[in-house]
């Protein structure tokens, strides 16, 4: 009975996740978003996201390179926490044109994500390029062709609160990863990144790469230094003192960054990226649990600290290894 209970809470607290995909979609974004998604409830051993694929009439729905997946029709009363509507190489494509099923979206305060060609058919379709809306630059040079009014931005994404235009392809890795921002720890999301060896979630403002033009620099220099010093010393963590030594701040510096940008203290995220990797070798390893233990800086009480932050013992976890993803 508490098995079944406690299933059921972690449906309920689970994130519902709608992409809406046109024929001839870009595999690129999908992957992007449902691989970051997929890898999350694998970190966090509990299914934090589930997703439905979703397009006009239901059905399968084909991307340019020759792959397809299964959809159900759009809903008319959305009940979901995002929904990521994907591009499709083709900006004019008659299916992207959506501001009426993105007005059932956010009329029910749902979160709305455009990726490039959706989002410079929004942009086409409200008739001005603004600063709080992008796309793909590609996309933007076709509209500035066609004589759509305004510079618009050239950012990877822009929040305006309810909706969010992006410019895809790749950038679509870094707009998932910020969105597990409001679902997991700093230091969840970081193990995330690594996996997907993805070496620093750009931020929104960070220009697009093209035409020689130069990248912001976003985040701490700082806490970069720090965090890579923590993640190069796993198996003998280094002492505060040790790290701010190194860095060349003090502790009260330091401490006062993490809590400011990463919500967290050094020794706590410290502490959840070594669990983390624990997390990773017993899903990935044979390697025993002792092993894992010492591999990961704890030589003593790491199934309790392991427990306290997963809910599951190490040995549950490595049998749970091949059911912690979650798609419908």
């Amino acid at each position: 009975m508490a098995g079944t209970e406690c299933a059921a809470d972690a449906a309920q607290m689970s994130c519902h996740v709608d992409i809406l995909l046109t024929e001839g979609f870009v595999l690129t974004e999908l992957a992007s978003v449902v691989d970051v998604l997929r890898i999350a409830n694998r970190v966090s051993a509990h299914p934090l996201f589930q997703w439905h694929y979703r397009s006009r009439h239901g059905g399968p729905v084909g991307c340019l390179a020759g792959l397809g997946t299964d959809t159900t029709p759009f809903p008319e009363r959305p009940d979901a926490d995002y929904v990521f509507i994907l591009g499709n190489s083709d900006p004019d494509c008659p299916e992207l044109s959506m501001r009426s099923v993105i007005s059932r979206y956010s009329y029910r305060n749902i979160k709305v994500l455009l990726l490039s060609e959706a989002a410079s058919r929004y942009i086409a379709e409200t008739g001005e390029q603004h600063s709080n809306h992008t796309t793909h630059w590609e996309n933007r040079a076709l509209l500035d062709e066609r004589g759509t009014p305004g510079e618009g931005s050239y950012a990877l994404a822009v929040d305006d609160g309810k909706l969010m235009t992006c410019a895809g392809m790749g950038s679509t890795v870094d707009v998932t990863l910020s969105l597990l921002r409001n679902h997991m720890s700093a230091a969840a999301v970081a193990t995330v990144s690594d996996i997907m060896l993805h070496e620093k979630i750009r931020g929104f403002s960070t220009l697009q790469p093209f035409g020689g033009k130069a990248l912001s620099i976003t985040g701490d220099t700082d806490l970069d230094q720090c965090i890579e010093l923590m993640q190069n010393n796993m198996e003998e963590p280094l002492q505060i003192g040790e790290l701010v030594s190194l860095i060349g701040i003090s502790s009260r510096s330091l401490e006062r960054k993490f809590r400011q940008v990463l919500d967290s203290t050094p020794n706590t995220y410290y502490r959840e990226l070594r669990l983390n990797r624990a997390n990773t070798l017993l899903l990935n390893t044979s390697m025993s649990v002792r092993e894992i233990s010492l591999a990961c800086g704890f030589p003593n009480g790491f199934s309790s600290l392991f427990r306290g932050h997963f809910g599951v013992t190490p040995l549950a976890r490595r049998k749970s290894r091949f059911k912690v993803q979650i798609k419908l």
